[in-house]
């Protein structure tokens, strides 16, 4: 039985079609990467780090389970404590902001008071502008 040679270009094209196949069967049948949502800058605060966003995006998260009420109780705008990068650049009243949320269910120990109702958490919204 001899071997069979087979020109470099076919094998080049069988091997970037069996890459594209892998790829592809990943995307599909893999686990679905974290959902990006982005928002607009309504406001933010650099003494405090409270940043305020506004949009659709933000309107579909209050609707949904996650329970990400914000910290000033605004139905449209979800406010909540920044947490950044050093470096991160700051944002700016209609900026576009990609950011996740995060909902903790204690407050801090400097907030931390004996009342249950008033220590429930508070909102920590992780992100960047969107150049």
């Amino acid at each position: 039985m001899g071997t069979v040679n087979m020109p470099t270009p076919v094998a080049v094209a069988i091997a970037a079609l069996v890459l594209l196949a892998g790829y592809l069967l990943g995307v599909v049948a893999g686990p679905d990467g974290p959902e990006r949502t982005t928002g607009t800058v309504d406001s933010f605060d650099a003494s405090s780090n409270l940043l305020c966003l506004s949009g659709d995006s933000v309107a579909a998260l209050e609707e949904s389970d996650l329970d990400v009420a914000d910290e000033q109780g605004d139905d449209d705008v979800l406010c909540g404590r920044w947490e950044r990068s050093a470096g991160s650049e700051r944002p700016e009243t209609g900026d576009e902001f990609r950011f996740v949320v995060v909902r903790t269910t204690q407050a801090p120990e400097d907030e931390a008071t004996d009342d249950p109702e008033e220590s429930s958490g508070r909102v920590l919204i992780y992100g960047a502008v969107v150049d």
